[in-house]
């Protein structure tokens, strides 16, 4: 598919959800919002497994920071949205930053169990520092951002279209930089490190880049999703969530960005759907991806896409 297709399929996607919206009942619209959300923050781990080839298992780290960021503020110093996205992302790109420095030494296995192990590291001090997170406990009650519209956010419809605005913009700033020469270039240390470094390519630079990028990208998605869920608590940087972060990636394909966008979509209504009439819908979801891995290894986008050729 070339480049203008693609853009005009995203752009299609993007119209037909902002044009099915105002039609939805309230709980399918708040599902597509949850979508709209999670996509962002998938395609954000894309930047750095599909396209720089680092799985990682501590993505949750950077969202759960930049939710926790918005929760404190909104609620305890009445922070408006422009501070607390600031906070967010800074916090948020800033720990990736320093995390990367310790991740990106390491590769394989090295690089997964010590990403595992640092967002463990924030997974416990959300638990752990009471005075701070709350605890278990959590941070309830935050309030939807005012933008001083004429429609409040506080209302499912309006919020949706916020996050669909807030979504095509990471979606446009992601494609900017997976086409760019430096993205060009993390494809080629994906296939080649040591291509790439004959080549004169800084390899740890970009991988190191490319780590502190899909953080941001993560904020992005969790300063939407803590102003989205109201309440943001340590389910939010835990393990599950990043290893359903990155199942979503291996579902969709990983590599494209429509590929993650496309898996988040069909993981968040299957989760709610499927565990409405029966309780062992995990095991449904676990032969989903099971089938998925075993018939399309490149993910049900990778598979059209065959199936097209």
């Amino acid at each position: 598919m070339t480049l203008d297709r693609k853009v005009f399929a995203g752009v299609t996607a993007l119209a037909l959800a902002g044009g099915v919206a105002p039609f939805l009942p309230a709980y399918p619209l708040t599902l597509l919002t949850q979508a709209v959300i999670v996509a962002v923050f998938a395609m954000s781990l894309d930047v750095l497994l599909g396209y720089t080839g680092l799985p990682s298992l501590g993505h949750a780290a950077y969202f759960g920071i930049a939710a926790y960021a918005v929760g404190i503020l909104s609620t305890e110093h009445q922070v408006g949205l422009a501070g607390c996205l600031g906070a967010g992302l800074l916090l948020a790109t800033a720990t990736a930053a320093l995390f990367g420095l310790l991740a990106i030494r390491a590769t394989g296995t090295y690089f997964l169990m010590i990403t595992l192990a640092l967002g463990m590291v924030v997974w416990g001090l959300a638990f752990r520092w009471v005075s701070m997170t709350k605890g278990d406990n959590g941070i309830a009650g935050v309030p939807r951002p005012e933008l001083g519209l004429p429609w409040s956010l506080s209302a499912p419809l309006p919020f949706f279209y916020f996050a669909l605005v807030v979504a095509a913009l990471a979606w446009a700033a992601m494609g900017v930089l997976v086409r760019s020469p430096f993205g060009l270039g993390l494809r080629g240390i994906r296939e080649s490190e040591s291509r790439m470094r004959a080549l004169g390519y800084s390899v740890w630079l970009h991988k190191y880049l490319a780590f502190v990028i899909s953080g941001f990208f993560a904020g992005v998605a969790g300063v939407l999703w803590a102003y989205y869920n109201g309440f943001v608590g340590p389910v939010d940087v835990q393990l599950v969530t990043s290893v359903e972060t990155l199942l979503m990636v291996a579902l969709g394909g990983p590599g494209t960005l429509a590929g993650p966008a496309l898996g988040a979509t069909l993981i968040v209504f299957l989760k709610n759907f499927v565990s409405v009439y029966t309780k062992r819908w995990l095991l449904i979801l676990g032969a989903v991806y099971i089938g998925v891995i075993l018939w399309a290894p490149r993910g049900v986008l990778g598979a059209f896409r065959r199936d097209a050729r």
